[in-house]
C-alpha cells in the first residue's frame, strides 16, 4: 500500500497545485494561531483551484464546535483536524465531515491517549515551541505498535532526509508534513 501524504500549512495556490501535481493527496490549511494560517476565504479560493480528488484538511487549535463546522462549510473541506485539547466526545460530534485527531508525543503514554478515539489519528511532536509544524521528530517507537493497530498519520519533523527512514520504522498509512 502507498503511503498517503499530507502537505500542510498551505497558503498559496500556487503552492497548493506544485503539491498537488507532485502527488501530495491531501492539502492543509492552518486556521490556528501560525505565521501559516489562512483566511476562511484564502483556503476557499486555494480548493476551489485544486484538481479533482485531493483531499482539502482544516487545522484547529480549541476552535468551538460552530467555528470548525462553519469553516469547513464554508472553505470546502473535506476534513478537519483537531490539534488541541480537544476531547473524543468533541470530536464525535462533529458531523458531515472527517476527523483527524492530532496527538502531541513525547512518551508512550502519550499515544495510548489514541485508543480513546474513534476518529483518524495524526501523531505529531510534543514541543514547547508550539502545536506542530516545529521541525520536531518524536521517538518513532512510540508510533509504531499503534501503527500496527489502527491506521496512523505520522507528523513531526519530517524531511525529505528522514521520510523514508520514518515510514520505514512505523509503517503510517500516512505522512504529513508542515515545516519539513
Amino acid at each position: 500500500m502507498r503511503v498517503k501524504v499530507k502537505i500542510c500549512g498551505i497558503t498559496r495556490v500556487e503552492d497548493a497545485l506544485l503539491a498537488a501535481h507532485a502527488g501530495a493527496d491531501a492539502i492543509g490549511f492552518v486556521f490556528a494561531e501560525s505565521p501559516r494560517r489562512v483566511s476562511v476565504n484564502e483556503a476557499r479560493r486555494i480548493v476551489d483551484a485544486l484538481p479533482p480528488f485531493v483531499c482539502t484538511v482544516g487545522v484547529f487549535v480549541d476552535a468551538s464546535r460552530e467555528e470548525v463546522l462553519s469553516t469547513a462549510r464554508e472553505a470546502g473541506l473535506h476534513a478537519v483536524q483537531l490539534h488541541g485539547s480537544e476531547g473524543p466526545e468533541f470530536a464525535e460530534s462533529l458531523e458531515g465531515v472527517s476527523v483527524i485527531k492530532g496527538l502531541r508525543v513525547s512518551s508512550r503514554a502519550d499515544v495510548e491517549e489514541a485508543r480513546r478515539y474513534r476518529t483518524g489519528i495524526l501523531l505529531d511532536s510534543r514541543s514547547a515551541a508550539g502545536m506542530g509544524g516545529t521541525g520536531e521528530t518524536f521517538e518513532w517507537e512510540y508510533a509504531r505498535e499503534l501503527s500496527s493497530k489502527r491506521p496512523i498519520i505520522l507528523a513531526g519533523g519530517l524531511t525529505v532526509e528522514n521520510v523514508e527512514e520514518a515510514i520505514s520504522a512505523v509503517s503510517p498509512w500516512g505522512v504529513d508534513v508542515s515545516s519539513g
